[in-house]
Parts: C-alpha cells; sequence; structure tokens
C-alpha cells in the first residue's frame, strides 16, 4: 500500500480493468489527446489528466477520442454496453449531461426493465461536480439528486482515494449503468491506497466516526465538512457520529435509521441545491421510519437555492462550513434529552 491522489487512485483503477477484461474501453473528449488536432497523442489524458498514459497501452481502438457531442458519445456507449462491451465515458463536467439527458433518462436507465431483465447494460458514465474550483455557474452544480431520482441507475460519489479506485473497480464490474461522480476538488488529495485490486460494494455507508449526541450525513465533499465539524464538537462535549453514504442510489437508508435510533438527532449536508434535494430525501425518510426516535427536529444545511456564484467570495459563502454544522447541532442540543414519543406521552398526561 502506498500513497496516491484521488487522480492516480482513477488513473489505476482504470487501468487495472483494462489489463483484466478486452471489453472495457475508455471514451470521451481528449481522453487520448485529441482526435483530428496536431498536438501529440496523450497530451491532454482528459480535463483532469486522470487518462492519461492509458493510450499508450491499449492503443485509439480502446482509448477513444470523440467530438463534442455527448449526445453522440452516450448513445454510442449505450449500444456498445447493449452488445458486449464496458464502456467508461469521461463526460468531464457532470453539468454536461443535459446535452445527453434523452440517452440517460429514456435509453440507458430503461433497457434492462423494458426488455424483461434479458439486456445489460455495463455503461460507467464518470463526471466531476461540485462548486469551490472558481469554474461559474455552469461548471459547479452538485446534480446528483436529479440522476437519484431516475430507477435504473447507480449514482457513485466516492469521497477519498481509497473509495474512489474499490468503487470504480465495483462500478466497470456492474452490469447496470453507474454514474461515478467525482468532486472537482479532490483530486490532489492524497491517502493509502492498496495496490492491488480490491471493491467495495454499493450500498454500503462508511462510519467515519460513532457519537452520541446527534448523526451527521453526507456525501462527496460535505463529508469532509461534517468530519471537521465532528472534531471541532467533540472539543466542546459533544459526540457526532459521521455518515458517508459512498453511493445515493443504492441509498443505505438503514444506517442512517439506526444511528438516529441512537442519537436521537440529524443533521443532513449536502451540497445539492435545497429543494427537492438528497437532504430532503433523507429527513423525508428518517421521519417516517425514526420519527419517535427524534429529539429535535431535523436539520438540512444545504446552499441557498440560487445559482452557484462566479465571485470567490460569494462562491466560499454559498458553500455549506463547518461552522454552519456545528451551529445547527448546538441549537439541537437545547432541546430536550427525552425521546419524541416520551415527550409527547409526558405532554399528554398534562393535559
Amino acid at each position: 500500500m502506498s500513497r496516491k491522489s484521488y487522480r492516480q487512485a482513477i488513473n489505476e483503477a482504470i487501468r487495472e480493468e483494462m489489463r483484466r477484461d478486452a471489453t472495457v474501453i475508455l471514451v470521451g473528449e481528449d481522453v487520448a489527446g485529441g482526435e483530428g488536432g496536431s498536438g501529440a497523442v496523450d497530451a491532454w489524458g482528459g480535463a483532469m489528466a486522470i487518462t492519461k498514459g492509458l493510450v499508450g497501452e491499449f492503443g485509439k481502438d480502446r482509448v477513444i477520442d470523440t467530438p463534442i457531442s455527448e449526445s453522440a458519445i452516450l448513445g454510442m456507449c449505450a449500444g456498445a454496453a447493449a452488445t458486449g462491451l464496458r464502456p467508461i465515458f469521461d463526460l468531464s463536467f457532470l453539468d454536461f449531461f443535459g446535452v445527453c439527458f434523452d440517452q440517460i433518462v429514456n435509453q440507458i436507465a430503461k433497457f434492462r426493465y423494458m426488455f424483461g431483465g434479458k439486456s445489460r447494460t455495463p455503461l460507467v458514465v464518470r463526471a466531476m461536480f461540485g462548486a469551490g474550483y472558481r469554474a461559474g455557474a455552469q461548471h459547479s452544480q452538485c446534480l446528483y439528486p436529479i440522476l437519484t431520482h431516475i430507477p435504473g441507475l447507480k449514482v457513485v460519489i466516492p469521497s477519498s482515494p481509497y473509495d474512489v479506485k474499490g468503487m470504480l473497480i465495483q462500478a466497470i464490474r456492474d452490469d447496470d449503468p453507474v454514474f461515478f461522480l467525482e468532486h472537482k476538488t479532490f483530486y490532489d488529495m492524497k491517502a493509502e491506497v492498496p495496490d492491488e485490486s480490491y471493491t467495495i460494494p454499493f450500498g454500503q455507508a462508511n462510519i467515519l466516526c460513532e457519537g452520541k449526541d446527534v448523526t451527521l450525513v453526507a456525501v462527496g465533499k460535505m463529508v469532509h465538512v461534517a468530519s471537521q465539524a465532528a472534531a471541532n464538537l467533540k472539543k466542546a462535549g459533544v459526540d457526532a457520529t459521521v455518515i458517508d453514504l459512498r453511493t445515493t442510489s443504492p441509498l443505505d437508508e438503514d444506517a442512517i435509521v439506526r444511528s438516529v435510533e441512537a442519537t436521537g438527532r440529524l443533521v443532513v449536508v449536502d451540497e445539492a441545491s435545497p429543494r427537492c434535494g438528497l437532504a430532503s430525501d433523507i429527513a423525508a425518510i428518517v421521519g417516517e421510519r425514526a420519527f419517535t426516535a427524534l429529539r429535535a427536529p431535523v436539520r438540512r444545511i444545504t446552499p441557498p437555492h440560487t445559482p452557484v456564484p462566479f465571485a470567490p467570495v460569494l462562491e466560499d459563502a454559498y458553500i455549506p462550513s463547518a461552522a454552519k454544522v456545528e451551529a445547527a447541532v448546538q441549537e439541537l442540543m437545547a432541546f430536550g434529552t427525552a425521546p419524541r414519543s416520551a415527550q409527547a406521552r409526558q405532554v399528554s398526561s398534562t393535559n
């Protein structure tokens, strides 16, 4: 095991799977250097230089540069996946999925269902998302709630170099379409990553730390925000459980509910827009499955319902912070310590 960056872990996962399985192909814009251009082969390796070096080993038959047409690329990958290949489509910015949305919602998400389970679509769509990179409103969104809403898609959001390698290998081997989403501020993050191949199952949240007072649920970059908040709260005498969801579809509802039943308090930290978002979905799940365990209202920490600002000071204010999470937790700690069911019985007996 050695220290590797998030970028290196992704490259390693793709390389290992392309060596293992000849049906795995890599498709996208500039993944092999830019088809038809005058520059050197392998000059780019995608927008973030993640796939650099792969074309030299696997050649242009398996590392395929495409025109700038997301609808054409995803349409090609859908057909390739349905006929025996395992494409990895480098979509670059997640914000571009609108260009190929019909291929997503009306085609790849429905192939298995509409063909009675007889069709497989082993397709991975890699894309980067999130604010904080000074990329403007059209390149900084967190649109995974839209993808999570669509039945037939799996949505994976790794928050560490270790997770990104294991979960990408799992995604490439999966027989369903997987949207594999990487926060664009993660690529230089480093951590210990095994040199050998390994997989991490989907639908299993990662409990980063356990506490008795409050549950913090997050995904993507917000996992690190929640972890920082938990560390600061610990110094103030508040013990927090931090849950990294890892995947939003499938969603590990049981891990969330078990934790809330133990702590009685829930704060969901989400970088996506608050309307019809992941935080709202989780709040509703806990309201349905663990309402009587709650000692305080569920709190959602999200950006405002606005586009991502471009001005750095406004973009920083837009993104949920550890300080906002800490303030929310301290407010919840002021509520009574008895579970809501006990409070209700107490009010009833008093009346």
